[in-house]
């Protein structure tokens, strides 16, 4: 089985630090190189892979200002569509614009919808549903106008996490700078709480960043990391004594959660979007709908048991799993697509 496999070109593969779409296509593809399938990566020239690697674009556009976004986004799609015919199957992490030059070649095209960034993008999807495939990364993202060959959880390196038996001090945020994610909700849970917070991640919102979350840095109870990359993301999951997780969305997946967990470390959160698919309440975690909520919560955390928790992700969001789902997606559609020719 031959297969492209289409990256964002946002941030490399893997990522240095932030960039949890690249982080699932790097885990995946070097799955499935691992199981023996015949894989070609399109991403930026620095990707690190075992697949065969083509690259168009030097660099991630947000490391690099100096490249316009929309130039290698059309570059980098053409790349792959041009190449169709060498291929069994394109599987698209891009979102909705390498759809648009689905129906210019034969090779069917499998796309993982990492969720919807604005409504505004639905009518790409609707006109090429039924002529595409798609997956869903949970049951709760998925829109009632588009059908789904599958829901595929996504998977983590189970081996690049820790696991901590004990709980840690302080409260942890890790994710992008923003309102939909919680940041000022985690800090309200540590003033009230009296616990430290610590923060990492990117700066998605600047004015955000500035009004709602600056002020309470003093570098004391309330600290800013910054963006962190695997090792430190795991010693910093690992020695949490909870990941705040307080959204103002509904998320798609939530990776974060998922690594918490691999460490053993409980997670707060909104059971919002796909976290009562992800938090098993009361037993991997605690799902509440306010600050007042959580802080109440904290005590029960404490007593949760970070093995059985660890245990948990091992079942069930182990990139082995993760592969082995997509294989069998991969047949369905080659499949399908074979019957749709014959007919």
């Amino acid at each position: 089985m031959r297969i492209a496999m289409l990256a964002p070109i946002a941030w490399r593969v893997p990522p240095r630090h932030y960039g949890p779409w690249e982080q699932v296509v790097w885990l995946l593809t070097e799955g499935l190189v691992e199981r023996g399938l015949d894989v070609t990566l399109f991403a930026t020239a620095d990707a690190q892979t075992r697949a065969r690697l083509i690259a168009v674009c030097p660099r991630p556009y947000e490391e690099d200002p100096t490249l316009d976004v929309k130039v290698w986004e059309c570059l980098h799609i053409s790349e792959v569509f041009e190449r169709a015919e060498a291929f069994d199957l394109i599987h698209n992490h891009f979102d909705f614009l390498p759809l648009t030059y689905s129906g210019l070649v034969r090779t069917p095209v499998l796309t993982t919808i990492h969720g919807f960034s604005s409504e505004r993008i639905l009518p790409v999807y609707r006109k090429y549903n039924g002529q595409t495939y798609y997956v869903a990364i949970s049951h709760a993202d998925r829109h009632p106008d588009l059908d789904y060959v599958a829901t595929v959880y996504h998977g983590i390196d189970l081996e690049a996490f820790t696991l901590r038996t004990e709980p840690g001090t302080y409260l942890l945020f890790l994710g992008r700078i923003h309102p939909d994610k919680g940041t000022r909700e985690a800090i309200e849970v540590a003033l009230q709480s009296g616990m430290p917070l610590k923060i990492a991640g990117i700066i998605q919102d600047r004015a955000y960043f500035a009004q709602e979350v600056a002020p309470f840095i003093d570098g004391q109870q309330i600290q800013y990391l910054g963006p962190v990359g695997p090792q430190e993301r795991d010693v910093l999951l690992g020695g949490a004594y909870a990941l705040v997780h307080l959204i103002n969305f509904n998320e798609p997946f939530g990776l974060s959660v998922v690594e918490a967990m691999a460490c053993g470390t409980p997670v707060l959160a909104r059971p919002r979007g796909a976290m009562p698919e992800i938090v098993r309440d009361g037993q991997t975690g605690v799902l509440v709908q306010t600050v007042a909520e959580a802080v109440e919560a904290l005590p029960r955390l404490g007593q949760l048991d970070r093995a059985q928790i660890r245990a948990y992700v091992a079942s069930r969001f182990s990139r082995e799993r993760m592969v082995e789902d997509y294989l069998r997606v991969y047949q369905e559609v080659l499949d399908r697509h074979r019957a749709r020719q014959a007919a």
